[in-house]
């Protein structure tokens, strides 16, 4: 009797938990790339933003490396001068392109829409970051990728939207999605890789933001 009392729970919670996720689902604004590309028709060129780590690049082998090599089994590795040095400076040569980016990129591109990368990575004296993106996405004389660095209670990214005067912007984020919508421009949801370093993966459509389809690779 308790064996099947026990059993008629778990059934229970199984099913709740597959009708909360399904409800959510059913929630979230869905876009494809012509979805996109149709809502942009008869515009006018007009600057577009992207985040970086897991936006247009997986970049988590370059975390892996940071972590093991400077902080094993914690986070301290992403407040420290050196790992920077070396995240912006050469790992993201083992980064792997997101499809996803290649297509908004070439989406942006055809349009003559000026492209713009921000990122919440940490500033360094030097940076190889650009120059990766600008062969990667095919890019002509790109715009210095911004690092807004993180800033405890505020979110940098904010400003450097309205200063470049973004009327788009794209990242995989709560804190993306939190900027373009505090900056007052459309807000588009690149989906995080389930298998990224970066967690715990962040909750799709919880702003009411748009959210493209397919787009965790």
């Amino acid at each position: 009797m308790y064996k099947r009392i026990v059993f008629i729970i778990a059934f229970i919670c199984v099913v709740w938990v597959n009708y909360a996720c399904v409800g959510q689902e059913e929630n979230i604004r869905w876009v494809t790339l012509k979805d996109i590309a149709r809502s942009l028709e008869n515009q006018p060129p007009m600057n577009v933003g992207f985040d970086i780590d897991d936006t247009v690049l997986f970049s988590s082998p370059g975390y892996y490396y940071g972590r093991q090599k400077y902080s094993p089994g914690n986070k301290a590795f992403a407040i420290m001068e050196e790992f920077w040095n070396e995240m912006n400076n050469g790992l993201d040569q083992f980064s792997i392109p997101k499809e996803c980016a290649r297509k908004l990129i070439e989406l942006h591109k055809k349009r003559g829409d000026s492209i713009y990368f921000i990122t919440a990575r940490t500033k360094t004296k030097t940076e190889s970051v650009t120059e990766l993106l600008e062969k990667t996405f095919d890019l002509e004389n790109p715009h210095k990728v911004i690092f807004t660095g993180i800033k405890l209670g505020e979110n940098l990214k904010i400003k450097a939207i309205k200063e470049n005067k973004i009327q788009i912007f794209y990242g995989d984020a709560d804190s993306d999605i939190e900027a373009a919508l505090e900056a007052g421009v459309r807000a588009i949801r690149i989906m995080r890789a389930v298998n990224s370093t970066n967690k715990p993966l962040p909750h799709n459509g919880s702003f009411g933001e748009e959210v493209l389809v397919n787009s965790e690779y």
